[in-house]
């Protein structure tokens, strides 16, 4: 099988990709990579602790790679750090790299092109999946998660740190991806098929966070816009026990 390696978010489309890839048998996924805020020891994307991080890889049974990165990196200075990162893979025979991406072509194309700089093939095992339908063939799979980050544009508080079930996706208001794809919501997975047993931890308490751009002009992901970027968002914090 091709040797590659899983972008590891801790949720809920990154554990269905990395599901599917196992079954269908044409990539053998040999490490786990996720970047983790070097500041305060959590997952970058949604600030899940990097003990749970490593319960989960442990269980699952995959080896991880953390790469840790500043609170606020420009992306200027995150391209330059994936890209070594990337090189490194490669010159372990990785030649290619799994995400759980669903539909956000500009993201899949940016993936693409940082990539191909080091002839790394990006691989989507969920690409263009009718996202209503996928949520059903996850919870149906058996996987089981929770969520740690919700968006306070568009779901208020008290998603945050809720079971993801049928229930769940029948409260989301209209206008949200079933799978959060857009940023609505964040997940954390702690049991499914992939592990060898469930990841045990405890809700802390549920926090409003506010967030502005750092970035400036030269910056790839600088917005002057201030209507562009959403700010305030709801964090649950997960306690391992």
């Amino acid at each position: 099988m091709k040797k590659a390696f899983l972008n590891w978010s801790s949720g809920k489309d990154a554990a269905f990709a990395l599901y599917l890839t196992q079954q269908q048998k044409e990539y053998s996924v040999e490490k786990l990579l996720t970047t983790v805020n070097s500041e305060v020891d959590r997952i970058s994307m949604h600030g899940l602790r990097s003990d749970l991080l490593l319960k989960q890889a442990q269980s699952i049974g995959i080896p991880l790679e953390v790469l840790p990165l500043a609170g606020n990196v420009s992306m200027t200075t995150y391209n330059k750090i994936m890209e070594e990162e990337m090189l490194k893979l490669k010159n372990s025979g990785f030649s290619y790299s799994i995400f759980g991406d669903i539909f956000l072509e500009d993201l899949k194309q940016y993936r693409e092109q940082q990539l191909q700089k080091v002839e790394i093939e990006g691989v989507f095992p969920l690409w263009k999946k009718d996202t209503s339908a996928l949520m059903k063939e996850i919870l149906a799979a058996g996987f089981k998660a929770i969520t740690v980050s919700v968006n306070a544009k568009v779901l208020d508080r008290s998603f945050c740190g809720r079971l993801v079930d049928e229930s769940f996706l029948a409260d989301l208001p209209s206008g949200v991806d079933p799978a959060g794809e857009n940023g609505e919501f964040h997940t954390f997975v702690f049991d499914g098929p992939i592990f060898s047993r469930p990841v045990t931890f405890q809700k802390g308490q549920i926090v409003e966070k506010f967030f502005t751009s750092a970035g400036d002009e030269d910056d790839d992901c600088f917005k002057k816009e201030k209507e562009a970027w959403d700010t305030k968002f709801y964090y649950c914090d997960l306690i391992s026990i």
